[in-house]
């Protein structure tokens, strides 16, 4: 009985410490957003006129719907 009551105590100690460090890191407020743009993967360097720009209807003037 009494082994159980000695290591009960540092256990429920543990438990508690960590709950509390759960709960601070929960509840604390976001950190600040990284910048995406020191990263950013460009795939396309210059893509050029669009399909539309290079078609003879749009040279025209005239629109192209679809069917």
């Amino acid at each position: 009985m009494i082994a159980v009551a000695v290591l009960l105590l540092p256990a429920l100690g543990v438990l508690l410490y960590a709950m509390d460090r759960i709960e601070n890191r929960l509840s604390a407020s976001p950190s600040a957003a990284r910048d995406a743009c020191k990263r950013h993967l460009r795939l396309v360097r210059n893509a050029g006129p669009s399909a539309t720009e290079r078609s003879p209807a749009a040279q025209n003037g005239r629109r192209i719907e679809a069917a």
